[in-house]
């Protein structure tokens, strides 16, 4: 999608659609959608009169012109509460809005910048969310479909009258549609096939990313994890004959000051049969996603690279299969990670916990003082939250609600739950260090208290975005499949970390 801001009075557009706004409880429009109103003989007052035109959130009302304005339709879009207003509600009615108009074959919009006028948002702000919105709720994946195409807006322009927010219009409309392209690089990888997106197409793909946005790339396989003594990655990758691939993304935004540092780690189970341990089948081929803790962070350095935030970002994918074969790992096998802790698998499929542990090893053997790891990790995950929150757990309450923060700054949103030492009970063997599942009670938390058992004393925070990832049902901005969701909140915790304006660097 084209995205452009234009100075000029909306009265004198011509576009294919003009998008103006109302908040739930007003009866006299005013600022554009006032102006359009009037020039439309108070068509706008007499539907809100008539009650066709609320305000609530997300409602869309489309009225033709019919040669009265340069413009051909106008939609109101309904904001919701005034005092609910955020960037959030701007995200989710132009997503809603964007469908709405390619479902009827519109291919131009130009919107005002919601809430930058009388409704007192900054401006940079406000384009922000609605390039963000539009380019997320315009998302697709209908690469393999070979026969009709599902019709798509081309152009988006965000228009101002007032030539002094044109600047902070731009800088806001750049990010947002850098945030949304990134997620969307991880909606992309979410959504492949698994007998398209093996381990190596993972690191080609994330090797694609670092050179469009000039960072360092690297990736190692079976060999060089067996001399690094990854015993748990390579246990969960020995049952598949596609070979695994340990994916290293580095970016350097202070490289004077090599200890301002932080670790990004993305689980990379391109498929997850469950191993030996196998999965029913019902539902089995959503495994094709359980890559999507790694998708996040590919998304995310795409947009650290263009934003280049004043500190060093080390994302780390472990990327493999999870298959049953005469080469698996079994049940109550023993295995020794990189940090040279012992782990008795209780079950090969709780895998994902395995290969973390071995990337949040080569995090802290490289001298990272931060980590972040984002998986989907636990079904019990969505026993706890539903499809509403993803779990955050950590050993470091500041971090955690940095990360809190961001996501809510994002608009999504993370729940933390507890690591109580009494969780260690159940992840406590006598064959080993530990034990790779505590079963069914508390089943997120134990697999975090596993991870815990990695991090050590360096400040980490984990997400398990297991509930959150994937969606069966269009809203707002979010599209069927994959959500991408973590890669905005992981992008503006960096920044946070850094201390950098949350701008794209042009």
């Amino acid at each position: 999608m084209k995205l452009e801001i234009k100075l000029a009075d909306v009265r004198s557009l011509e576009t294919d659609l003009l998008v103006v706004n109302l908040f739930q409880g007003v009866t006299v429009p005013g600022g554009a959608t006032g102006a359009v109103n009037v020039l439309l003989d108070g068509v706008i007052s007499d539907l809100i009169q008539a009650g066709e035109i609320t305000g609530r959130q997300n409602e869309i009302t489309l009225i033709h012109t019919f040669g009265k304005i340069p413009a051909k339709r106008i939609a109101v879009l309904g904001l919701g509460s005034r005092d609910a207003f955020s960037s959030q509600v701007i995200r989710q009615g132009m997503g809603a809005l964007v469908r709405y108009a390619s479902a009827r074959n519109i291919v131009n919009i130009t919107t005002i910048a919601h809430g930058a006028g009388i409704g007192g948002m900054d401006p940079e702000e406000s384009a922000r969310a609605v390039a963000e919105g539009a380019c997320l709720g315009a998302y697709r994946f209908s690469k393999y479909k070979t026969q009709g195409s599902d019709p798509v807006v081309e152009s988006l322009d965000i228009v101002d009258s007032s030539a002094d927010k044109i600047d902070s219009l731009n800088q806001g409309m750049n990010l947002g549609k850098v945030l949304a392209e990134s997620t969307n690089i991880a909606r992309d990888l979410g959504n492949e096939p698994a007998n398209i997106l093996s381990p190596i197409e993972l690191a080609l793909r994330a090797k694609a990313v670092c050179e469009s946005v000039g960072i360092e790339f690297q990736a190692f396989g079976r060999e060089e994890a067996f001399n690094l003594g990854m015993g748990a990655f390579l246990s969960v990758a020995a049952g598949s004959e596609q070979p695994p691939r340990f994916i290293i993304m580095k970016y350097s935004g202070d490289p004077d000051n090599p200890h301002n540092n932080i670790a990004l780690c993305g689980k990379g189970i391109t498929f997850d049969s469950g191993g030996i341990s196998i999965k029913p089948v019902e539902g089995m081929g959503a495994m094709k996603g359980d890559m999507a803790g790694g998708a996040a962070v590919i998304g995310a350095m795409n947009a650290i690279g263009q934003i280049k935030p004043k500190i060093n970002v080390m994302a780390l994918v472990p990327a493999t299969e999870n298959m049953p074969s005469g080469a698996a790992a079994r049940p109550a096998d023993v295995v020794t990670s990189a940090l040279g802790k012992t782990i008795e698998i209780v079950t090969t499929d709780a895998e994902g916990r395995m290969v973390l542990a071995d990337a949040i090893a080569y995090a802290i053997n490289n001298g990272q003082n931060r980590i972040v790891d984002v998986a989907t990790l636990t079904g019990a995950a969505s026993v706890a939250l539903g499809n509403v929150a993803s779990a955050v757990m950590g050993n470091d309450d500041q971090f955690i609600e940095q990360v809190i923060e961001a996501g809510k700054f994002c608009g999504e949103r993370f729940w933390e739950l507890p690591l109580f030492p009494e969780y260690r009970d159940q992840i406590t063997t006598g064959i080993a260090d530990l034990l790779n599942s505590g079963g069914r009670p508390a089943g997120t938390i134990t697999a975090g208290y596993f991870l815990k058992e990695f991090a050590g004393d360096i400040p980490w925070v984990h997400l398990d975005i297991a509930a959150t990832a994937r969606t069966d049902k269009e809203s707002g901005y979010t599209a069927k499949g994959h959500t991408g969701v973590a890669v905005r909140t992981l992008v503006r915790l960096v920044t946070d970390l850094a201390g950098s304006s949350f701008q794209v660097e042009r």
